[in-house]
């Protein structure tokens, strides 16, 4: 095998480490959304816990965070608690920050 081949086989895999990462960083945001949509919608315990595992799931309908926004905004909705959508935005990206860091940090 040449250097250069070596080389690949370093990248090819470096970048599959990256996507594996970001996709538990993304699962690990929507775990976080849906426990605090949770609490906006009073759920607690085990339904918040559920309704977590829904918010997971809902991010496999289309690529991007429209799919996942769209649920938990109609869900929030719904249940009548008083969320903008520049607030759910806004959360959204703050804990897509806070699974980085925690993910980082193992």
């Amino acid at each position: 095998m040449t250097q250069f081949d070596d080389r690949e086989k370093a990248y090819e895999k470096e970048f599959a480490r990256n996507e594996e990462f970001d996709f538990k960083v993304m699962a690990r945001r929507n775990k976080l959304l849906g426990l605090w949509a949770a609490a906006k919608m009073a759920l607690a315990d085990a339904a918040a816990d559920a309704y977590a595992a829904q918010v997971i799931a809902s991010d496999f309908e289309e690529v991007g965070d429209e799919d996942v926004y769209r649920k938990v905004k109609a869900d929030l909705d719904e249940s009548k608690a008083d969320v903008s959508e520049h607030q759910l935005r806004r959360e959204m990206e703050d804990l897509l920050l806070t699974a980085r860091e925690q993910m980082s940090k193992g």
